[in-house]
């Protein structure tokens, strides 16, 4: 199994959270996803999956589900 936790802004509401579970839970492979939301900053994005996932289709996952963007540091 493989955790990543990834920084997501644009989430403001549990309406997003749910947006991005399910676009990111779409991915193949992905077997979890918590969200500890941060209105109007980062929001902390734990994906668990069987393998590594790339950041082009977890930022692809977040395109889908909205407006929402990785924070890249």
């Amino acid at each position: 199994m493989n955790t990543s936790t990834y920084a997501v802004t644009g989430m403001t509401c549990e309406h997003c959270v749910h947006a991005v579970t399910e676009e990111l839970t779409a991915l193949p492979g992905v077997t979890g996803v918590h969200v500890d939301l941060a209105p109007g900053g980062a929001s902390a994005v734990t994906v668990t999956s069987e393998g590594p996932l790339g950041v082009e289709a977890v930022a692809g996952a977040l395109d889908e589900a909205g407006d929402y963007h990785l924070e890249m540091r």
